[in-house]
């Protein structure tokens, strides 16, 4: 379901990128879809998501359904009529917001009215999103994990047909992709209620005050306060480069967009959907004291993540130009375009294992309800990745706000399993050692592949067969998995050594 949706994410950029290019309008829909799109990974998928479902588990196990149902509601209703507020309050305050972000369009005053006007069109969709969360939470605990990880193709499709049909409709056009985010929004929460409906676990909407007198609701806002910074570090950084990217060259603010998109295809492919099954997973075997299932979840965790993050972030950095030249090139994104968004895709790749690792890694912590050590981790990197920016951005620009998300994403992992392993949480099972020599040595077939083929081809050069192009880097993709896999196979890599069987 995950890749399905990545797969619909990258149609959606290619017929965006052929739209709208990489330009100053772009740059203002990427910087007002930022703000409501940050809240969401914070609130909604982060800090929320952490401390809501270990909770959840704890009060099913230890309570029963009918607490377990007042406590959907309580949520529910807080949820409800905070974000409402909060919605409100960013519509209002969308210019001075806008020059927090991107303080560099106060120079260019058409992008700063344009990226003001589409906050408050899209500010909303975290109202939506953060009952979408909820409505997640809740399923991925009771183990019905389908709707909640097909949802997110009902925002792509919406891209899809207002950037491909609908935009002429709109003045400026542009205006299209902020009724796509809303609209997806809309329909993503209307498929998730049925769902919940039909496990029996629609909650029923009560007031502010009666929601916060739950004594379990305040723990998740105990637990969810510093969580909002543990788990959102890279997104606190990302505004920061926003900013920073708004005073470099007209489309450095896309170009890291773009390249950003591509790093979620494998992110989400594999750290949201892994994070998705560990994290309920975790809390039960927390909350019923299962201490070795509990370290053996993480190290099936971390065995998948170096198994698929790592190939594949030898494929993004290698494979950069290939990627964008055949996704995007064409219409309003040119070469130049192809080029600048590849520099950036290859400071992305080199954090790719640590952006993923932190997915599996935090789950540690929070199921434990444990959220301090993380918080304190996400401070030092937060101030080291804005050290990096210093010294990076004068001598790569753009590409280099995206080496230091990276560089700061692989110190966050490490920081976060060497807490695991201090504290006795995590234990490495037997095998790694030879997992890792294996592992390496098809990783180093992998590598010499891609760059011979890098270096012979000029993917730039063949935009007139973009048919050709296309055939080519399925071929080479094609090729380079079955060097990889095909090396693992022969080292007596086998499928069913990775099953994780459920309790």
């Amino acid at each position: 379901m995950t890749l399905l949706s990545r797969i619909t994410g990258l149609a959606r950029e290619l017929i965006v990128a052929r739209a709208f290019g990489a330009g100053a309008e772009m740059d203002a829909f990427n910087v007002a879809f930022r703000l409501p799109n940050l809240l969401r990974r914070m609130f909604a998928e982060g800090a929320f998501s952490q401390a809501f479902v270990p909770i959840l588990a704890e009060v099913r196990t230890r309570h029963g359904d009918a607490r377990t149902q007042d406590l959907l509601s309580h949520v529910a209703s807080a949820l409800f009529w905070t974000l409402l507020a909060v919605s409100i309050a960013g519509a209002l305050g969308a210019p001075v917001l806008v020059w927090l972000i991107a303080s560099g369009f106060s120079k260019n005053p058409a992008a700063f009215d344009l990226a003001t006007a589409m906050t408050r069109w899209m500010f909303p969709y975290i109202l939506f999103m953060s009952l979408v969360a909820f409505a997640a939470g809740v399923l991925n605990t009771f183990n019905r994990y389908a709707v909640p990880a097909v949802t997110p193709i009902l925002l792509n499709l919406s891209f899809i047909v207002f950037a491909g049909l609908l935009a002429q409709r709109f003045d400026p056009p542009i205006f299209a992709l902020a009724a796509a985010v809303v609209v997806g929004g809309v329909l993503q929460l209307a498929v998730q209620l049925p769902a919940l409906a039909r496990i029996g676990r629609l909650p029923r909407l009560t007031g502010l005050r009666a929601a916060l007198r739950d004594d379990a609701v305040r723990r998740i806002l105990r637990l969810m306060l510093p969580a909002i910074f543990a788990v959102s570090v890279a997104q606190v950084s990302l505004i920061i480069n926003t900013n920073i990217a708004s005073h470099l060259a007209t489309g450095s603010v896309s170009w890291l967009a773009y390249a950003d998109r591509l790093m979620e295809f494998p992110t989400a492919l594999l750290g949201v959907a892994l994070g998705t099954v560990l994290l309920p997973n975790l809390s039960r075997a927390n909350a019923e004291r299962r201490a070795d299932d509990y370290s053996g979840l993480l190290d099936w965790g971390l065995r998948l993540t170096c198994l698929i993050a790592l190939p594949a972030a030898l494929g993004l950095g290698l494979l950069a130009e290939g990627v964008i030249a055949v996704l995007f090139q064409g219409g309003r994104f040119g070469a130049q375009d192809v080029a600048q968004t590849a520099a950036a895709l290859v400071g992305y790749a080199v954090g790719l294992f640590g952006l993923i690792a932190v997915k599996i890694l935090a789950p540690g912590f929070y199921a434990q309800q444990d959220i301090r050590t993380p918080v304190k981790i996400a401070l030092v990197v937060l101030v080291a990745t804005q050290l990096a920016n210093l010294v990076l951005v004068p001598w790569l620009a753009h590409a280099g706000l995206a080496l230091a998300i990276s560089l700061g994403a692989l110190a966050n992992a490490t920081m976060l399993l060497v807490g695991l392993r201090r504290r006795g949480i995590y234990r490495p099972r037997p095998g790694w050692g030879a997992f890792a020599a294996r592992l390496a040595v098809a990783l180093a077939l992998l590598a010499v592949l891609l760059w011979a083929v890098e270096r012979r081809i000029d993917w730039i050069a063949l935009q007139a067969h973009w048919p050709m192009r296309a055939g080519l880097l399925a071929a080479v993709i094609a090729g380079a998995m079955a060097v990889y896999f095909g090396a693992l196979w022969l080292m007596g890599f086998r499928p069913r050594d990775f099953l994780l069987r459920l309790k």
